[in-house]
């Protein structure tokens, strides 16, 4: 914002001060963001800028990090480029089964987070509805509660769920949670529907509930008033919300530290692995491209927003 020319000495020196401080926070904040990007570049195996990187030299720079991100774990990595390299890429490189693992993973239990935190919303949205303060606390507690926390819990859970579900009185047959895909899934799920409750809640506040009156003085049963009407008015929130629930599972490494198996790794725990037994650029690499991938998503929620601020009236 433009400082007036009416300003006094103070207003200014305060004006170029806030925005000294303002630049300061921001490049604290972006600056170890930055720094990846370029050294995902080094033709180096090393976590610092060579004398050739410095120097613009192009000899210093390498898509060597990237191209180890498919052949890492292959069983051929050297064979010519056909189908059957690619083949053994899909099948073999760790990386890559690290990424499926995450986008299957994160899709499951967005769907799920997405269902179950939309349905709670709108449960919670209802001004009759008794003790709305107490269930809304216990539903965002995955959100406040420190993960480790939820990870253990949810490990002794999993690994015994049948003697967890006696205790509690209820006497049921149940297979083994822990190392497998629907008990990942439902843990990432878990961590995910506070973020959607909280989307969908902030949406539902600006909701007009006359429509749904009128609705269904025209003759609509609730689910057509619900699917025709309330639906495309809430959809930002309830899209932004499965987008933060995405990116949540997507970044989880805690809960499936404790609860997945060898089968079930990721690209957060695939990096925690690469930190711990070899130290490699590709980590880099794969950082550089999540931050890709987050920008993109932030973009999508910021469009989103504006959508919903214009379908309220709150924006032109």
């Amino acid at each position: 914002m433009a400082l007036p020319t009416y300003a006094s000495k103070l207003e200014r020196v305060w004006h170029w001060a806030y925005l000294a401080i303002c630049t300061a926070i921001f490049v604290f904040l972006i600056a170890p963001i930055l720094v990846v990007i370029p050294l995902s570049f080094n033709a180096e195996p090393y976590f610092t800028f060579t004398e050739e990187m410095l120097s613009l030299d192009p000899d210093g720079y390498s898509l060597r990090w990237y191209d180890s991100l498919l052949t890492f774990g292959m069983v051929a990595p050297d064979a010519p480029r056909n189908a059957a390299w690619w083949a053994d890429m899909w099948t073999n490189a760790r990386w890559v089964n690290a990424a499926k693992n995450s986008i299957i993973i994160g899709v499951f239990a967005t769907l799920l987070a997405t269902v179950l935190g939309t349905l709670a919303a709108l449960g919670l949205s209802q001004r009759e509805m008794p003790a709305r303060r107490a269930i809304m606390a216990i539903l965002i507690s995955p959100m406040i509660v420190p993960i480790i926390i939820s990870a253990t819990g949810l490990f002794f859970f999993y690994s015994n769920p049948c003697e967890a579900l006696t205790w509690i009185g209820l006497n049921v047959q149940c297979g083994r949670l822990a190392g497998t895909y629907p008990g990942v899934i439902l843990a990432h799920a878990m961590l995910g529907i506070p973020f959607v409750i909280i989307t969908v809640t902030a949406t539902l506040v600006g909701f007009d509930q006359s429509l749904s009156r009128a609705a269904a003085s025209l003759g609509a049963n609730p689910r057509t008033t619900f699917f025709r009407v309330v639906m495309p008015l809430i959809l930002p929130g309830v899209i932004s919300g499965a987008l933060f629930a995405f990116v949540t599972s997507f970044d989880e490494v805690v809960a499936v530290l404790f609860i997945a198996g060898p089968e079930q790794q990721t690209i957060p725990r695939q990096m925690w692995s690469g930190i711990r037994d070899q130290i490699s650029p590709a980590i880099l690499a794969v950082a550089t491209l999540l931050v890709v991938f987050s920008i993109a998503l932030l973009t999508t929620v910021e469009m989103l927003r504006r959508r919903g601020e214009r379908l309220r009236g709150l924006a032109p």
